[in-house]
């Protein structure tokens, strides 16, 4: 048994005896499978096996997801637009609560709330520590699309060139792909 396998079995021999869960699969799709769904605002998208993008989520879409086994909702809008009922008319953080699923809130996009490389990490982290499949959301996945196409480049592998024809096949246009990622790119690839 050569040294990588042999790590892998001692990985999960020591996951299986401390009861420690692997981190969730995330290997992504060459292109999402972009679908119409009730609920979502505007887009939906599976990008990976576990992995979810979406406009804004009603309560019905929201219960739609966890009967689809999605465990995490992390959301990508700001506190001022998920505190306007105009806007969101309904608590979100307390409707996710009440379906027993987690709820992670990465605010983008506000003055106080930049796209950076730091919001970057921070979805890496919630989607490497979730239990089951994640829902990625904002208002109709243009955020979630840039994220999702700056974290495919940082944690997948993905060139740019790739990541934002995966991008730009959700809802992606224009910036903060570059923010996300700390530097500089072009979007016109061909």
């Amino acid at each position: 048994m050569n040294g990588s396998k042999l790590s892998l079995v001692l990985t999960l021999f020591s996951a299986t005896l401390t009861g420690q869960a692997l981190a969730l699969d995330v290997e992504p799709f060459a292109m999402p499978k972009v679908s119409v769904e009730a609920g979502f605002q505007d887009f939906y998208a599976q990008v990976a096996r576990n992995i979810y993008v979406s406009g804004q989520p009603d309560e019905s879409a929201l219960a739609l997801a966890k009967a689809n086994g999605v465990s995490r909702v992390i959301n990508l809008r700001t506190h001022q637009e998920m505190d306007n009922r105009m806007v969101v008319p309904f608590d979100e953080a307390a409707a996710v609560a009440s379906l027993g699923l987690e709820y992670v809130h990465i605010p983008l996009g506000g003055p106080d709330t930049p796209y950076s490389e730091e919001s970057l990490a921070t979805f890496a982290e919630a989607v490497a520590s979730s239990d089951g499949p994640v829902l990625l959301h904002c208002t109709v996945a243009w955020r979630a699309s840039h994220l999702w196409a700056a974290y495919l480049v940082a944690h997948q592998g993905y060139s740019v060139a790739n990541a934002v024809e995966v991008g730009k096949r959700m809802n992606m246009g224009g910036f903060p792909f570059a923010e996300f990622l700390g530097r500089s790119v072009n979007l016109d690839v061909k």
